[in-house]
């Protein structure tokens, strides 16, 4: 993209990620965001920067059936392709909480910047389904944001299982995971097919190779890791704001 970013999306799968970030720049809910799609549950909340840059934040919604948020694959894909189509935003921005390895260095509370998005449990052992299944999407080249921020980055792998199996855990090492979380590949597919920047951004709420359950873990750091997206997304959509995509 040569022109300049005037509009910025960001994604989040749930709404108690989202809250600190919506009351911090003060965003109002836009109901007619998706009116296109009226039966669609995500929900949009919008402001404009004093620059004039719109900034979209959009939160998968919950699941009518079972009263929960929208977690995983299939809602992280349907928000970003309505994203896409109804905000035409210049820069994706998936942002969120996930699981770390403390083998790579990872602990609660640390910030990643994605380097790259890989599936890990879609398994299809056919020749060409087996690249497919596992997606290897590349994110937006960001070395002078991860400078900016100080933060790490590393390959981002997602499945739709909080906790892994031994196979799951296999393929984390395969590839080299820093970061294992349930939307950013779904996500890379759909800002692929719409030749949209993607940039993941992900704080560590529970380490996969440490001693505690996932999910006591996760519900435990839920609300400090919430808080810490809450810090570093304004400043990454303060160092988007007007940029080339060339210069991030």
């Amino acid at each position: 993209m040569s022109t300049p970013i005037k509009t910025i999306a960001v994604l989040f799968a749930m709404d108690a990620e989202a809250a600190p970030l919506i009351a911090h720049l003060a965003l109002v809910e836009a109901p007619d965001a998706f009116a296109r799609s009226p039966r669609a549950p995500m929900k949009c909340y919008a402001g404009t920067l004093p620059s004039g840059t719109k900034v979209y934040v959009v939160c998968n919604g919950s699941c009518v059936k079972h009263n929960v948020c929208n977690v995983g694959t299939v809602g992280a894909a349907l928000s970003a392709y309505e994203t896409c189509v109804s905000l035409s935003p210049d820069v994706l921005v998936n942002a969120g909480t996930a699981g770390g390895f403390a083998k790579r260095g990872g602990a609660v509370g640390d910030v990643y910047l994605g380097t790259e998005f890989k599936n890990f449990d879609r398994r299809i052992p056919i020749p060409g389904y087996d690249a497919y299944g596992v997606g290897s999407y590349e994110a937006c080249a960001t070395p002078n944001l991860a400078a900016h921020l100080g933060c790490k980055r590393g390959v981002v792998c997602t499945g739709n299982s909080l906790d892994a199996t031994e196979t799951c855990r296999a393929a984390l090492e395969e590839y080299g995971a820093s970061v294992k979380e349930m939307e950013a590949a779904a996500i890379a597919h759909v800002a692929h097919l719409f030749d949209v920047p993607l940039i993941g951004v992900k704080t560590i709420t529970d380490i996969v190779d440490g001693p505690v359950a996932t999910q006591e873990e996760f519900l435990a750091n839920l609300g400090t890791a919430a808080a810490a997206l809450k810090d570093v997304v304004p400043k990454v959509i303060e160092f988007l704001d007007g940029k080339l995509v060339s210069e991030l």
